[in-house]
Order: structure tokens, then C-alpha cells, then sequence
């Protein structure tokens, strides 16, 4: 009776939100692998797989009091660490990036998609101490910068810019909400204005030395990146291939599409990892604007489910937990639609809950118990 009382306090709008997202998933990855070579078919059954199993994991996230992690956030900051430094020397490479873990029966774990919550529960945990009173600079400010750059630059030497991202932005939303004084705000913007606009200029200086410092190390593709968004006269249509069939095949939708199953530069491969990174351009193709459109009001939905479960919370920490997950979930969406439409670089991130990729779609319903569960215990325990 005791878990069945916790159970019904779940947000189920949220849960219908995730049971759709599953279809979706399962019907998009169907059509993006139909004419794959045979390591990637049968992708769409994995994933459900894997989505079973993580609704599991995400019904057990929601009974257990958040509350545990503030006590012990700490611990759970440093085996995070330890595994980022591992990963950089025994990890698995893929698509140049040495940021996995291999696991038996053909699995691996991402250790950076761990990083993005371990990081929320830290930061949270740190800001709630301040029980909403303004962030001093030194003793808050200074601190709360060294959780994040260090993983931040742990990653980013991986190398995987998307997910090191996530982690800047997770840090500048906590500074706005956590209370941060507007003038030290205003100065931290200032100094990322100037860091951003120098950088820029010595780019431009320097750029074909540090491309060819890159490419000697194997990663000359992340300058390749930059320069189809910022400067694509600087790179031929080999370089921007991906880009520029991504926005042909989202522009040949249309209005509804061409239809389901029938989009061709995807089931043909003219597309790279259509099936995860890129499974924005198969919904674009085969259901136009409408579907994709809808995707989204799907993501903002779900956005204001959670929004809502802010604002009951009578926990500042659970609040401060809710805030980094929606930023989290806002910057992967923003960041992985925007790439496939020319608004942003390419990286590689995944969209939630649609991508192909057990530790993405694991760490995002773990994230999503955690909302349940500041749902059920408010009111349960004062801080």
C-alpha cells in the first residue's frame, strides 16, 4: 500500500509523454535501418529493449526520496570524475572519440551522457546550501566553476564538444536560477563575450596552423565542423556533405513529408548515423513540418511537466534538480535539431528519448525518476 500510494503521485502525463516517445522511436528507427547494412539492423527492437528496461529503472528512481543524493553527491561526484579519466585511457574509440566503455554482449557506456546528471545533483546540491540567499563569489561562485570545468575539460580532451557543452550550459543556468548576484551574472557574460569573440579572431588568424595541428592528431575534423556553419567558403562540398544533405532531405518534406518509409536519403545512406545523431532528418523526410513540428510540441510539453513540478516543489534542491534536467533536455533538442538545419556546428549529441543509444536513453529516464520523485516526497521532509 505504501509504494502504491507513491506510485499514484506520478506526474502520468509525463509517463503517456515517454510511452510515445518509445513508439515514435521504435517506428523511426525501423525506417532509418530498413535498408542497413546487417550490424544495424534490428536497432528498433534493441532500442525497445532498452526502453523497457529503462521505465523499470525510472518507476525505482521515483519511489526513492531525492533527498539521498544530497548526502551523498559528493561520492557520487568523484567515481563520475574517476570514470572520465579512465574512460581517456582504456576506453573504446568511436568516430574519434575515446569516450566509451565496452561491456559484454556487444554494449558500451558512455560515461560523459552520466556526467550531465551527476553534475546537476552536485551543483544543486551546492547551491541549495545557500537556502535561495545570493551566491557569494568566493566561497560559491569560484567552487561551483572547478565542478564543472574540470569534467568539462575532461571531455572536451575526449574529444566530444556536445556533451562538454551541456555541461556549460547546466553550469549557466544554475548561476541565473541559483541566485546569482546580476552584476557578478553581468560580469561572467561580459568575460564569455570576451573569451568568445577573442577566440574567434585568433581562429581566423591562425587557422590553418591549428587545422594542421588537428588533423596530425585526428581531430581536424572538428575544425571541418566549425567552418561549415562559420565559414563555408573555406571548405568543399566532400567537407559539408552531411550538413547540406541534411537541411535537402528536411526541406524535401515539405509541408507532410514524402511519407512513411519512403524517405530516400536516409534509407539510402546519403545520411550519416541517421539512426542516432541524425534521426531529426529521417522525421523531417518522411513527415515534414507537421511531424516535426509536433516532435517538438511533444519536447515542450514535457518541458512544461516539469516546469510545473518546479514550482510545486517545496525542496530548493529538488527545484535546482528540475532546472538542470530541463536545461539538460533543452540544449541536446536545441543542439541536435539545430546542427541537421545549419544553425549551429555538428556535433555529436543525441535527440532524447528518439536516438538510438542505451546509456543516452538510460541516463534521460533516470532523470525523469528523479522528477518523479521530487513530484511524490515534497512535502514529505524539510530540509
Amino acid at each position: 500500500m505504501f509504494l502504491l500510494s507513491k506510485l499514484k503521485k506520478f506526474d502520468y502525463s509525463i509517463v503517456v509523454l515517454l510511452i510515445g516517445f518509445s513508439v515514435i522511436c521504435y517506428g523511426i528507427l525501423y525506417s532509418a535501418t530498413l535498408n542497413a547494412s546487417e550490424e544495424f539492423t534490428g536497432l528498433h527492437s534493441k532500442m525497445l529493449q532498452f526502453y523497457i528496461l529503462s521505465f523499470a529503472v525510472m518507476v525505482l528512481v521515483g519511489l526513492v526520496d531525492f533527498r539521498i543524493f544530497l548526502k551523498v553527491h559528493y561520492i557520487s561526484y568523484a567515481v563520475g570524475l574517476l570514470l572520465l579519466v579512465l574512460v581517456y585511457f582504456i576506453g573504446a574509440k568511436y568516430n574519434s572519440a575515446q569516450g566509451w566503455f565496452s561491456l559484454p554482449g556487444g554494449l558500451s557506456f558512455q560515461p560523459a551522457e552520466l556526467f550531465k546528471l551527476i553534475l546537476i545533483i552536485t551543483i544543486a546540491a551546492y547551491i541549495s546550501k545557500r537556502n535561495q540567499e545570493h551566491l557569494r563569489f568566493l566561497a560559491d561562485f569560484i567552487p561551483i566553476v572547478l565542478l564543472a570545468i574540470v569534467p568539462f575539460g575532461l571531455v572536451v580532451l575526449q574529444p566530444d564538444l556536445g556533451n562538454a557543452l551541456s555541461y556549460f550550459f547546466i553550469f549557466m543556468a544554475a548561476m541565473w536560477i541559483g541566485n546569482m548576484k546580476l552584476t557578478h551574472f553581468a560580469v561572467l557574460i561580459a568575460f564569455l563575450a570576451a573569451v568568445m569573440g577573442t577566440s574567434l579572431m585568433l581562429y581566423n588568424v591562425y587557422h590553418d596552423s591549428l587545422y594542421t595541428y588537428l588533423e596530425s592528431h585526428g581531430n581536424g575534423h572538428w575544425m571541418t565542423r566549425v567552418d561549415t556553419l562559420l565559414f563555408p567558403e573555406r571548405v568543399d562540398s566532400s567537407d559539408s556533405y552531411h550538413v547540406d544533405n541534411a537541411i535537402q532531405a528536411i526541406g524535401s518534406g515539405q509541408l507532410f513529408g514524402d511519407g512513411y518509409l519512403k524517405g530516400d536519403s536516409t534509407q539510402l545512406g546519403s545520411i550519416p548515423y541517421a539512426y542516432s545523431d541524425s534521426i531529426f532528418v529521417v522525421v523531417g523526410e518522411e513527415f515534414g513540418f507537421v511531424g516535426s513540428a509536433t516532435l517538438i510540441f511533444l519536447y515542450f510539453f514535457l518541458i512544461y511537466r516539469m516546469i510545473m513540478v518546479a514550482l510545486s516543489s517545496d525542496s530548493y534542491f529538488g527545484a535546482m534538480i528540475v532546472v538542470g534536467i530541463i536545461t539538460m533536455y533543452i540544449y541536446q533538442i536545441f543542439e541536435n535539431i539545430g546542427m541537421l538545419i545549419g544553425l549551429v556546428p555538428l556535433t555529436g549529441i543525441t535527440l532524447p528519448f528518439v536516438s538510438y543509444g542505451g546509456t543516452s536513453l538510460l541516463i534521460n529516464m533516470i532523470s525523469i525518476g528523479l522528477i518523479q520523485s521530487i513530484r511524490v516526497h515534497s512535502g514529505e521532509v524539510s530540509e
